[in-house]
């Protein structure tokens, strides 16, 4: 068996051999490409006899009338057209429930009000958070002043010493009334009644009413308030928060100003027809 097995691979292989150099002599050989053929040129006339060097130009194509066309009459039909009707199946609409329809609307609504609440809620907040830290930088503002003011007004009289007492009456101590000025001479209650909170300077003329500021703050300060007062003692013009006040609050200069404004002085013919003067008013915490 394996003699006859060695055999017939050695067998195939020789024919395989065998005919491969057969293609290769006779299949892959070029084919031979024969010469071009030459051939006369000849003249195409349309007669046996003719003279000349130049060739004549050929004739005009002669174009052949063609015969009109028949006219297509018209005729026209006396018969109405046939009308037709496609019938399509309308689509089936669902019924809607008008109540589901309301409370979907009526959902909707709420959840709109809801966010719009939630929005202003927001934005309440927001403010109140602005205006309660711009009330706390103003009140820190206004108690750096009336710190800085009473500091320097404290040291006016004494810088560079250290005296701790002022006065004309002898002995210790800082003579004057707790509600007066350090600015004044005079150590008493000077004009009108200083010590009661407020004081008055208008040349030459005393005064009929003289009320109190009223108010319920918790701010204290001195505030000076410039009046304009004409011939029958009335006050015709209020400016609060001119030099010598010690605070610049907001809601004290209002108060000054309501009470200087209901201020009467006494009728004097031959002052000014505007005669100016100062009211001061001592506020002390309460």
């Amino acid at each position: 068996m394996p003699s006859e097995r060695v055999t017939g691979i050695v067998g195939t292989t020789l024919i395989y051999i065998v005919v491969f150099a057969l293609l290769t002599l006779f299949g892959f050989s070029m084919p031979v490409i024969p010469p071009p053929e030459e051939g006369i040129l000849v003249n195409f006339g349309t007669d046996e006899t003719g003279f000349g060097m130049i060739e004549p130009s050929p004739p005009a194509n002669k174009v052949e009338a063609s015969a009109p066309a028949p006219a297509v009459s018209i005729k026209k039909s006396n018969e109405e057209p046939l009308l037709t009707q496609n019938n399509e199946e309308a689509p089936v609409v669902k019924k809607v429930d008008p109540e589901a329809a309301k409370k979907r609307l009526e959902k909707i609504e709420a959840d709109k009000k809801h966010r719009e609440e939630l929005e202003a809620e927001k934005v309440r907040k927001v403010q109140e958070e602005t205006e309660k830290k711009r009330i706390e930088a103003e009140e820190k503002r206004q108690s750096d002043i009336m710190n800085r003011t009473k500091n320097a007004l404290a040291n006016s009289k004494n810088a560079g010493t250290n005296s701790t007492s002022e006065g004309i009456a002898g002995g210790t101590g800082n003579q004057g009334v707790p509600t007066g000025s350090v600015e004044s001479k005079n150590r008493g209650d000077g004009s009108g009644p200083g010590n009661g909170g407020v004081s008055y300077n208008l040349q030459g003329r005393g005064f009929q009413k003289l009320p109190l500021p009223k108010y319920d703050y918790q701010g204290e300060g001195r505030v000076v308030v410039e009046v304009s007062v004409d011939r029958s003692g009335k006050v015709i013009q209020a400016v609060p928060g001119i030099k010598g006040s010690s605070t610049l609050d907001e809601y004290l200069l209002k108060v000054a100003k309501d009470a200087a404004m209901e201020a009467q002085f006494q009728v004097k013919a031959d002052a000014p027809v505007v005669q100016k003067g100062t009211i001061t008013y001592i506020f002390i915490l309460k």
